[in-house]
């Protein structure tokens, strides 16, 4: 087998069912969808954080984010302790293979260092593209906030389009040399605040966007500063009339994404590199939207956020394409060993996650994980401590300084009835309680070491 190349896409704040592979919600991404059905769609997949930069740290080191302090995003006003150079890093193993590693977009694992420190040969963030942007569009000025807006800059300038171009000459420029090759391709879209370009702003009708499923919230027995959030954001009075033109901005944030993504695509078809190409698709984590009323992703543990598309393709291993997973997967967490061990590079013993290859060669794996953990831990209105642990029926969330909360996924899949104070589900809370301080123990959480909490969960010591 030839030495793949890997083709890495990350988008920013997507939701899991906002793709059309989904068939949740009406949103057109046809050549994501094609992506798909040619690899294989995981379709249970979580961010070990829904925070943008402890995710991508996450990433970069294998380990979950609060191993090494990565607790949340740089300027908010909170010290940060980020993921220093010191740290491991998986790309600089690529150096043992001569791999030429280019990371392009969105950077987000340390407000002072670039990719260069951690084992990329290229870096081209958004300075160019501003700078052009000033140069040749100097009138356009945006007013509307983090609502969004229309962007006046045509398709062939807006920053989607810029970003996606630069990945096409990097593959044609790679794919001619010798050397293997990885790129990891980083947008900041469909992240607030959304301002697609025609076509993409006209794209979807008000009339055609549908409610989510979670937007009838009422906050009974649910932790306060859920409802606080609304305040926060000041859309506490906001109606669905109020939140369809945002989705329409959303819907079209993601279908512009998608327009770019599909001539990266195109470029590597006509590389002749595809066939020795994992293409690898999946987001940093999802985006509230109005679901739940609520904007961005703070101070929740809902799938709105932690659920994320999570697609790869590769020829060589998937014997059939089209193929949906149901396993649990943590996509920052078994991307890095499943990464290693296709390039037949050490794995540390350290990383938490496993390698996704038996997976992708449609095997039977009886030990795989039956559950899936995620975290939080506060943002710019305040610390707030969460732990998450989801199986296939139930959701427990460990609210630290609040009351917990427990969904029946099967009865209640859009997690608006709380029963954590459900007598009928006591034995089952402590069962969950234990489960989540294993996991959190063995995976390095600094949260449960010590006497305190350790006790709220191993003696169901919780309110």
């Amino acid at each position: 087998m030839k030495t793949p190349n890997v083709l890495f896409i990350m988008l920013d704040q997507l939701r899991f069912d906002c793709l059309g592979y989904s068939k949740a919600y009406p949103v057109q991404t046809p050549n994501i969808d094609q992506l798909a059905s040619e690899g294989i769609w995981f379709e249970n997949a979580f961010t070990p954080i829904p925070t943008c930069c402890p995710a991508r740290q996450s990433l970069i080191n294998g380990r979950r984010p609060e191993a090494f302090g990565a607790l949340w995003n740089f300027k908010n006003g909170l010290p940060v302790q980020a993921l220093e150079p010191t740290e491991y890093a998986w790309p600089r193993e690529l150096r043992q293979l001569s791999y030429r590693n280019v990371l392009l977009g969105k950077w987000d694992v340390h407000p002072q260092y670039t990719p260069l420190d951690y084992g990329y040969d290229t870096f081209v963030g958004f300075e160019a593209y501003k700078e052009l942007i000033n140069q040749k569009y100097p009138e356009v000025k945006f007013q509307a906030g983090y609502a969004g807006e229309r962007n006046p800059i045509p398709l062939e300038d807006a920053q989607t389009h810029w970003l996606g171009e630069q990945a096409c000459s990097f593959i044609r420029e790679l794919t001619a040399g010798e050397a293997p090759w990885y790129i990891q391709l980083n947008f900041t879209e469909p992240h607030l605040p959304c301002r697609p370009s025609e076509p993409f702003a006209s794209m979807y009708p008000l009339e055609s966007i549908p409610q989510w499923g979670g937007f009838e919230e009422t906050f009974n027995d649910k932790p306060y500063i859920q409802k606080q959030q609304l305040c926060s954001w000041q859309v506490d009075t906001f109606t669905w009339e109020d939140w369809a033109p945002i989705v329409a901005r959303y819907y079209g944030m993601i279908s512009q994404a998608d327009d770019a993504i599909g001539k990266v695509l195109r470029t590597l078809d006509k590389s002749g590199a595809a066939e020795d190409t994992m293409v690898i698709f999946t987001s940093d984590h999802g985006d509230m939207c109005g679901s739940h009323r609520m904007m961005d992703k703070h101070y929740i543990l809902y799938d709105d956020v932690v659920k994320v598309p999570f697609i790869i393709k590769y020829p060589p291993l998937i014997r059939q394409g089209g193929t949906r997973c149901d396993s649990f997967i943590s996509n920052m967490l078994d991307l890095p060993p499943t990464i290693l061990e296709l390039l037949e590079l050490p794995v540390p013993s350290f990383f938490p996650g496993r390698s996704l290859i038996p997976l992708l060669e449609g095997e039977e794996v009886p030990d795989w994980r039956k559950s899936i953990v995620s975290t939080y831990n506060g943002q710019q209105f305040g610390l707030y401590t969460q732990r998450m642990l989801r199986t296939k029926q139930w959701k427990y969330i460990w609210n630290t300084t609040d009351m917990d909360e427990l969904y029946d996924l099967d009865q209640d899949p859009y997690e608006l009835t709380n029963r954590i104070h459900d007598p009928a589900c006591k034995e089952l809370v402590a069962q969950y309680r234990v489960w989540l301080y294993e996991r959190l123990e063995a995976e390095g959480d600094g949260l449960v070491q010590n006497e305190w909490m350790r006790n709220q969960l191993l003696h169901n010591a919780i309110v």
